[in-house]
């Protein structure tokens, strides 16, 4: 659908390093697909890619996490447990600061919209993949083009991420715990 709706049009220098973080990735695990999803529509800078605030330039990609099989433990590549990749969170334990909760908090009823508008496909048969979104996240962070990266802060305590391209994105925004947003 991506495709189709023309959602995945990004600025050839992205697309030269998602493939070399994608290559990267591939090396430690084999047969592994960094899955983008939202990119930008292929018309003039400053056209907005809805509902993203900040995709109008070519200079921003979402891409999916990683998941296993929850019974057998086996990759899963190309799948995610809602049908466009967003509104599955990976949520805050108990021992992680709760940046959804304190949006929710401040009144930002939009900050986790997509886990109760978007369905989810047997959201139990999913587990996220710590060990294999870790090593993507820090061929994300190696890559000297990217100069941005937004996942939500449990998330970069939690895959013991440490680097100044990741930022938080604000709770004007969504959550970032069903994806990872890059940008140069």
């Amino acid at each position: 659908m991506t495709c189709l709706l023309n959602r995945h049009y990004v600025d050839p220098k992205l697309k030269i390093a998602i493939d070399h973080i994608a290559e990267n990735v591939q090396e430690e695990y084999p047969n592994t697909i960094v899955a983008y999803l939202d990119g930008n529509f292929p018309f003039y800078d400053g056209f907005p890619l809805l509902p993203h605030l900040s995709h109008n330039d070519g200079e921003k990609l979402d891409l999916a996490f990683l998941y296993t099989d929850h019974a057998t433990g086996k990759q899963l590549n190309r799948k995610a447990p809602s049908f466009i990749g967003y509104g599955a969170f990976e949520a805050p334990t108990s021992h992680e600061y709760n940046q959804p909760g304190v949006c929710h908090q401040k009144g930002y009823w939009q900050y986790s919209i997509l886990g109760t508008i978007i369905p989810k496909w047997h959201t139990e048969n999913y587990r996220f993949d710590s060990e294999r979104t870790s090593t993507l996240m820090h061929h994300i962070i190696a890559e000297p083009a990217i100069q941005k990266v937004f996942i939500e802060p449990h998330l970069k305590y939690r895959l013991k991420l440490n680097s100044p391209k990741i930022r938080f994105h604000g709770c004007k925004a969504v959550r970032h715990d069903d994806h990872i947003h890059i940008q140069l």
